[in-house]
């Protein structure tokens, strides 16, 4: 018969190399969830210092000008970016807020114009339209130097196909039937030099028919004997257009026969050549035809002892009223052309 011991309780004994492994496992546990811990809880720091970053640099770049809706600020000063803004290769550069302003001395300099020669009469006395000096000459123009022969003829009182009458001045000219144009050089002025030097200033009253040719002006006795001895006969020459410095008023005359039913009308004394006659009708301004003996015609009386208009080769108008229906009557008016 087994006798049992009875005393304290005892223990038992525990297996440390059992016990040791699960508190392995369980130390290593919780250091990884320390690590986990650790790494979780520090990563927020980091990712907002990108955030910074990432926002820092959209501020510090500038917008581009050419972008749509951008717009430089030329009045801001710049501001120092953040230290943590992305590299200068990755910022875009601000355009110049200000065009530079070029130096004065590299401005071209101002064109400067020559002063205009003063006119003889008020502007309005030309109309708006005028074009270039001389437009409405015939084969007569100004400015242009014209070369033929002089000849002499014996010019008795004056009188010749203009129907002038009688000249106190001797110092006329016959015109060659080409450059006459069937009278759109009556009343001319031009200045005729000879080869020796020699020159005059002659008025055109009368025309010279074929043969004479183009160039050709026949002098009045008078006037050659001013260029060379009357036995030379023809005499190289060249002439051109004068507008005179003196000159009296324009007369105007009715040729013989004139009424209210036909009418010829007649311009003497201008200083510059006739490029048309009007008269004022019911109708407004009616232009005259222009006959090779000087007398501008109204067929059907139209405008005879009315108003009349007068306009030169460089576009001037006279217009002039009070003149009466008298036949053969050289009636002075008190208007002349301005001097070119």
């Amino acid at each position: 018969m087994r006798t049992t011991r009875h005393g304290g309780t005892e223990l038992p004994k525990v297996h440390w190399r059992t016990v040791g492994i699960p508190l392995a496992v369980l130390a290593v546990g919780v250091a990884v969830c320390l690590a986990a811990a650790l790494l979780t809880g520090g990563g927020d720091a980091p990712r907002r210092t990108a955030d910074v970053s990432v926002t820092a640099a959209k501020t510090s770049v500038q917008p581009d000008s050419g972008s749509p809706g951008a717009t430089a600020d030329a009045t801001t000063a710049p501001t120092r970016p953040p230290a943590t803004s992305p590299p200068p290769s990755l910022r875009t550069p601000k355009p110049s807020p200000r065009t530079p302003k070029p130096s004065v001395a590299s401005k071209p300099p101002a064109p400067t114009r020559s002063p205009r020669a003063a006119s003889s009469t008020p502007p309005t006395s030309r109309p708006a339209s005028a074009g270039t000096a001389g437009s409405l000459a015939g084969r007569i123009k100004p400015a242009v130097r014209y070369r033929g022969v002089a000849t002499a003829y014996e010019a008795a009182d004056g009188n010749g196909a203009c129907l002038y009458g009688p000249s106190g001045d001797m110092m006329i000219a016959a015109m060659n039937h080409t450059d006459y144009e069937s009278a759109k050089a009556c009343g001319a002025y031009v200045q005729v030099r000879a080869a020796n030097g020699a020159s005059i200033t002659v008025r055109i009253v009368n025309e010279c028919p074929l043969p004479c040719a183009p160039g050709q002006i026949d002098l009045s006795h008078q006037a050659f004997s001013k260029l060379a001895n009357l036995s030379v006969g023809r005499l190289p020459i060249t002439w051109t257009l004068l507008s005179p410095a003196s000159s009296g008023k324009i007369s105007i005359r009715y040729k013989d026969g004139s009424s209210q039913y036909w009418c010829g009308i007649q311009a003497i004394g201008h200083r510059n050549p006739l490029a048309a006659l009007e008269v004022k009708t019911a109708k407004g301004w009616q232009k005259l035809h222009r006959t090779d003996y000087n007398y501008f015609l109204s067929t059907d009386g139209s405008g005879c002892g009315k108003a009349i208009r007068l306009t030169d080769i460089y576009g001037e108008r006279l217009t002039i009223d009070g003149i009466a229906l008298k036949p053969d009557v050289a009636q002075p008016t008190r208007v002349q052309f301005a001097r070119h």
